[in-house]
């Protein structure tokens, strides 16, 4: 089990700008490796605010190509350019997101000083392995919007399991079986010796997991992607009184939010993407506790620890 696995809140706003919110955009911890879901404008002004090691930043994933979750992204990947950045940057966003990039650096005549690594997400494609690293995986599965969305899902891998130091000091394992052992395999020796993993290591803790909803309507049909995560991001862009609004637009409202966090068994409830109609966010937050007590406001600069 890694360390850290945490997500810092850098924009919770929708479509524009106001009430001293910013848009959409987040920044997860994992271990010591951060990663950037969507960057709407503003993003790297408040990356520098909450002190975020912008270098550590080795993936970037975008939901789709509504300018609230992506318009920061060619400043952000001008920024690494300008101060020499030489660690490659693996890029995950929809069709089209490529050439956008491109057409840009192409007639600002850039030539990057790093590797860029784009890898095109599609919705169609249903719930999606995109990359499998040595700590965590991340899967892209298909949201209801109004351009083709993508949603996020971020696993912990289970890592080294800790030995029984008890066991090892009445036996003498070998080698093989401790490194067999370490990494959850039972080791059956040559000699015919045999050692399990369930009687030499500690259980693991349980893994962990964070799902990322950025734009959809309520769509029950994502349940089974997120079941049981520890930590759910959900668009709440509404309250019930705009359910029509809602409907509309292809987006959901707190509540709406809160019956798929309980119906998805999530241990917690993150909502964001706020409409600018709204000043104050606690009715918001009130109307997702009638459904689903462990609700909370994602608030720019704030931590949430899984």
């Amino acid at each position: 089990m890694i360390k850290d696995f945490e997500v810092t809140i850098l924009g919770n706003t929708s479509s524009i700008p106001v009430h001293g919110r910013n848009h959409t955009s987040q920044v997860v911890q994992i271990g010591r490796e951060l990663i950037l879901l969507d960057c709407g404008e503003g993003t790297q002004l408040q990356l520098r605010r909450y002190k975020v090691k912008t270098s550590k930043i080795s993936h970037i994933f975008i939901s789709h190509l509504h300018g609230d979750h992506y318009l920061g992204l060619i400043g952000l990947l001008s920024s690494y350019n300008l101060s020499k950045r030489v660690d490659p940057i693996f890029l995950f966003g929809p069709k089209g997101l490529d050439e956008i990039i491109t057409t840009h650096f192409r007639y600002s005549n850039t030539q990057l000083s790093y590797p860029l690594h784009f890898k095109e997400t599609n919705p169609e494609k249903g719930f999606s392995l995109l990359t499998d690293q040595a700590n965590y995986q991340v899967y892209s599965f298909p949201l209801k919007h109004r351009l083709p969305t993508t949603g996020f899902l971020i696993r912990e891998k289970a890592g080294f399991r800790n030995l029984i130091k008890e066991k090892l000091q009445k036996e003498q394992l070998p080698l093989e079986a401790i490194h067999s052992l370490r990494k959850g395999l039972d080791y059956i020796g040559s000699d015919g010796s045999f050692y399990s993993v369930r009687e030499y290591c500690y259980p693991l803790a349980p893994l962990r997991s964070y799902a990322f909803c950025s734009d959809t309507i309520y769509n029950p049909d994502i349940n089974e992607f997120i079941k049981g995560v520890n930590l759910l991001y959900h668009e709440s862009t509404f309250m019930e009184s705009d359910a029509a609004r809602a409907e509309k637009t292809f987006h959901s409202t707190a509540k709406q939010a809160a019956e798929i966090a309980k119906a998805a068994q999530v241990k917690q409830l993150l909502l964001g993407h706020f409409s600018s109609r709204y000043v104050d966010l606690e009715p918001m937050l009130e109307e997702a506790k009638t459904v689903f007590e462990n609700s909370v406001l994602s608030l720019e600069g704030q931590t949430y620890t899984l």
